[in-house]
């Protein structure tokens, strides 16, 4: 199988050619991602519309890259699988629309790919795990805790009731001057500063409830750094340092919750693994919290390379290959419309953001 992956759901655009020969491991043919970073630099976050016409203007000469350094040619693909959502509605047009194009003129099928199930199926790429596995989803958009059963088979057990983790990095970092993404920029400055500083809280700690939230943290943030106003350079690393911990400190109690949930439903699971994924699982001392939950626990921590948890069309090529190996392609995918929210489990009842467009992914 060789499946040609777009991925133009936020502020990336990426093309990729992954195939799987056989019983043989996967292989990551060509992996191409241009990042917007500087175009939104300037705003501090994301504009959608700077995104979407930076997409138009690269996707083609991705797209081209992406075939030529893989060694394939179009007439050799199999199928076309792009991020049909959820995210930023005119990316996902740019995207899905390309990839239309292409398998109309080359005569290939199309396979409209959620975004999050990319991330849910990265593991099995990379490590080649098998089903079933817990999948803690940490990004800009998303922050959610998953049971992966099986290819389109996903439970949702977690998410959050407020904001992503990946919006409280950024939005702490714009409170306190520090340049955009983040999250990067956070953890740089924590590395300086006292962690015992402030006493930030710790939200949903302790609470029967499995989910996450983020926004009052947030509030005690900028709380905290209107108080001691103006900020010196060490004002900023010790929040930085204090929200670093208040965060990995939460979430380690709630994966710690998941940990044992998955024991009880999956007993037969000799050896269960948590995979984490999204951008925000490069940060260094939630991930060393999470590893000491999982050796707690017995579970194997993975966390794919950090350029596969950040968006990439290698993980959304792979899963075009993982629904065409079981028989869920979908045959109206030139009939796909693109959604901008498509949650992965469909069953959970939403927590937030449900409206007209549907439940918040």
């Amino acid at each position: 199988m060789r499946v040609l992956g777009i991925e133009t759901s936020c502020d990336e655009t990426a093309a990729s050619v992954v195939t799987l020969d056989g019983a043989s491991a996967p292989v990551i043919a060509s992996d191409i991602v241009l990042s917007q970073i500087e175009e939104h630099a300037a705003f501090g976050g994301v504009v959608p519309e700077i995104a979407a016409r930076a997409h138009v203007e690269a996707l083609d000469g991705i797209v081209e890259a992406a075939l030529a350094d893989s060694g394939i040619a179009l007439a050799d693909i199999d199928a076309i699988a792009a991020t049909a959502g959820p995210g930023l509605v005119g990316g996902l047009i740019v995207g899905l629309m390309t990839a239309k194009a292409i398998a109309a003129a080359a005569g290939k099928p199309l396979i409209a790919i959620n975004h999050l199930e990319g991330h849910a199926l990265t593991a099995r790429l990379t490590d080649g795990l098998d089903f079933p596995y817990l999948l803690l989803l940490v990004s800009g958009g998303h922050t959610q805790i998953v049971a992966v059963r099986g290819v389109g088979d996903y439970q949702r057990w977690a998410t959050t009731i407020d904001d992503a983790l990946g919006e409280a990095f950024d939005k702490t970092a714009k409170m306190l001057g520090l340049p955009y993404p983040g999250g990067p920029n956070v953890e740089k400055a924590a590395a300086t500063g006292d962690a015992t500083r402030f006493a930030f809280p710790r939200p949903m700690k302790g609470s029967a409830q499995p989910d996450f939230s983020f926004s009052g943290l947030k509030t005690a943030v900028r709380q905290a750094a209107t108080a001691i106003q103006p900020l010196s350079e060490q004002d900023v690393a010790d929040i930085c340092a204090s929200f670093q911990a208040a965060v990995a400190d939460a979430l380690g109690d709630r994966v710690a919750r998941a940990l044992a949930r998955f024991r009880q439903e999956f007993p037969d699971k000799t050896t269960p693994s948590l995979v984490v994924a999204g951008g925000v699982a490069a940060n260094s001392t939630i991930k060393a919290t999470l590893q000491k939950q999982c050796a707690e626990a017995g579970f194997a921590f993975v966390a794919p390379p950090l350029k596969l948890c950040t968006d990439n069309a290698a993980m959304i090529a792979w899963a075009g290959i993982e629904r065409l190996r079981a028989g869920l392609s979908q045959e109206n995918g030139f009939d796909f419309v693109p959604r901008s929210r498509w949650p992965l489990d469909s069953i959970s009842a939403p927590m937030v953001g449900s409206g007209r467009r549907g439940a918040k992914a």
